[in-house]
């Protein structure tokens, strides 16, 4: 229940805050996000390396770095892809039909797709057809038993966003996968702040903004 996590920092106006929280409430409600533990800070007041300007609130959201952080930390090397614009129909994943490949760009792919409004993350939480971010992953077959092991520890500490764990060898959501390998999607941790945006809220993202302990951080649910 402690030790530092990765973390992505909004801020919000602070005369819209009280409705980016309520845009964002079925985003975390459905479990469309890595946990629903946030931090919140005023102005003056830091969240990772960043420091909320005055007229803002700043909202942390842990980032889906934290789950490939901790299969790295058991040891299993993790091969990252892409993030990209992940079709939901019926409640189930489809397939990516956007994608930034982490190897070709600076950017982070959630920023851009979020700044472009290219998500439709509250749609998916409310009717199970939209638009959500995620990130493609590939790691080793024979770690697949660990893995596993490990995404099952951290859920039990509130952590998920694993949104498909693949087979060895085979396509996960009609992106293909290399031999030996397995592919895995994981749910970009400001997909509830897509939502906020989705409703006209302006919104400023600082993506992987720095670390928090684990253990100062609270449920979303208590906002």
């Amino acid at each position: 229940g402690n030790g530092s996590v990765p973390i992505s920092t909004s801020l919000f106006p602070k005369d819209k805050f009280d409705q980016a929280l309520e845009t964002m409430k079925d985003i975390f409600r459905v479990g469309l996000c890595v946990t629903d533990f946030v931090a919140v800070a005023d102005e003056g007041e830091r969240l990772g390396e960043i420091i909320v300007p005055q007229g803002k609130i700043g909202l942390a959201t842990v980032s889906s770095i934290v789950l490939s952080g901790a299969l790295l930390k058991a040891g299993i090397p993790m091969d990252p892809k892409f993030g990209g614009i992940l079709q939901i129909r019926n409640g189930e994943p489809l397939r990516f039909v956007d994608l930034i490949e982490y190897t070709g760009s600076s950017l982070d792919a959630a920023e851009v797709f979020i700044a472009c409004k290219m998500t439709s993350v509250s749609k998916a939480a409310r009717e199970g057809d939209g638009k959500i971010l995620a990130g493609f992953w590939e790691f080793p077959a024979l770690a697949r038993p660990q893995v596993e092991t490990v995404i099952n520890r951290l859920e039990a500490a509130g952590v998920r966003g694993l949104v498909v764990l693949g087979r060895i060898g085979e396509p996960v959501c009609e992106t293909p996968v290399g031999l030996s390998k397995v592919g895995m999607i994981l749910a970009d941790g400001l997909n509830p702040v897509a939502a906020a945006v989705e409703a006209g809220i302006e919104v400023v993202n600082h993506a992987m903004s720095g670390v928090i302990d684990f253990g100062k951080l609270g449920s979303f649910g208590e906002l």
